[in-house]
């Protein structure tokens, strides 16, 4: 099993916490798994016995009584029965109407008690937790496997290309790593989508027209990169003989990001210092799930990379937004404790004098000092005038840059 230290060295100082901890990722992340890596923890090295660990998968039929959370409060309360510190598991709380009512009674309540959930969508938790546990809780994203969990877990040659390109077709969730078949591993991310959209957007979040959404997670998919424009996609949509509104399209669209299948990425003023609201950006959360909607046979390798430079940025906890600057742009603005990176991502630049001016044009109006990166797939470093070129296999299997 593949240890997620990354994730484990964030939350367990909070192992012992009355604050709430709340894992939220895309179904199939590994979320269970982290889960079950936080008891084994809590038995080996605090020495937890198993009547004191309380792990609930709202998946398994045998707790589907407990979705009642006035049931769920009695039969956790029943299993207190000392005053020792007691860990409680809510994996896939989100099935359960109302939990935000039992956990904010069992924290208030039971003051021996360590609560752990999980859930598949992230902003949704975020609406329902704010008015009853507001500032009673911590979030940790939980994000597919990253290129170098994914070697880690496949025991592959990191530099391998071809092993490269499988991620970046196939994606990080951790149980496609089972098959090498692409029908088995297109099957498997087929099961995993059709659970994402009955479950997460269907049942939760009222969508009536799953052919509708599905064409428009295709259409966002198709042109992942490109700046959104919403009368674009709908004129895409009358072709199809499909009408839509523009607060139909944006409930659609926040439903997708909702379930964590793709995250949008706002713009930034460089120059002006702030978000802008407007012609923002989505990239996939996963990009196995991207492959098995895309359509398009001009797909550009570039963009896939992209994805896999943002996916990577938002796994090392940076936020993340598209520059704009004048008459040019960035296609990443990094951000973390105070500083600041540029970077642009582009396919190959050896050999390509018109890319190589452009990637390195970009950076020419802005005017501060923070560092400035080129991410490709070039192999002879073509670092210049302080702009740091990198490998992309460099930059993923490092652990900072």
């Amino acid at each position: 099993m593949l240890v997620r230290e990354n994730y484990l060295s964030k939350i367990r100082g909070f192992y012992d916490s009355d604050l709430i901890k709340i894992l939220v990722g895309i179904r199939r992340c590994g979320k269970s798994v982290i889960l079950t890596q936080i008891i084994d923890e809590l038995k080996k090295q605090k020495k937890i016995q198993d009547d004191h660990i309380i792990f609930i998968n709202f998946e398994y039929i045998e707790y589907e009584d407990l979705i009642d959370y006035k049931k769920l409060n009695k039969y956790v309360k029943e299993k207190i029965i000392d005053s020792q510190m007691y860990y409680l598991f809510l994996d896939e709380v989100q099935n359960v109407d109302n939990f935000e009512k039992v956990v904010n009674s069992l924290r208030a309540s039971v003051k021996n008690l360590s609560i752990f959930l999980t859930g598949s969508n992230s902003k949704l938790l975020s609406e329902e937790l704010s008015s009853d546990l507001s500032g009673r809780y911590v979030l940790f994203n939980i994000n597919p496997l990253s290129y170098k969990e994914f070697i880690t877990l496949t025991n592959k040659d990191p530099y391998s290309i071809t092993k490269f390109w499988d991620y970046a077709k196939w994606g990080g969730l951790p149980n496609r790593c089972e098959f090498t078949n692409e029908d088995n591993i297109k099957n498997y991310l087929h099961s995993v989508y059709d659970s994402i959209i009955l479950r997460d957007v269907v049942k939760r979040l009222n969508i009536k027209d799953t052919t509708l959404l599905d064409i428009i997670l295709q259409y966002i998919i198709e042109t992942m990169g490109r700046e959104f424009s919403s009368d674009n996609i709908i004129k895409y949509l009358k072709k199809e003989n499909r009408s839509i509104s523009t607060e139909t399209l944006y409930n659609y669209l926040n439903a997708l990001c909702k379930a964590l299948i793709i995250k949008k990425v706002y713009r930034y003023d460089i120059s002006g210092k702030g978000v802008l609201k407007t012609l923002n950006k989505y990239y996939a959360t996963d990009l196995g799930i991207a492959q098995i909607k895309n359509t398009n046979p001009e797909f550009k390798n570039y963009i896939v990379l992209e994805n896999i430079v943002y996916n990577e940025l938002i796994n090392r906890d940076y936020e993340v937004y598209i520059g704009k600057n004048k008459n040019s742009e960035i296609d990443f603005i990094a951000k973390k404790d105070g500083n600041t990176k540029y970077i642009q991502v582009t396919y190959e630049l050896e050999g390509h004098e018109q890319a190589i001016e452009r990637e390195y044009g970009a950076f020419k109006s802005i005017t501060d000092n923070y560092p400035k990166y080129i991410i490709s797939l070039d192999k002879v470093n073509l670092s210049k005038d302080g702009i740091i070129h990198l490998n992309i296999l460099n930059f993923l299997l490092n652990d900072d840059f």
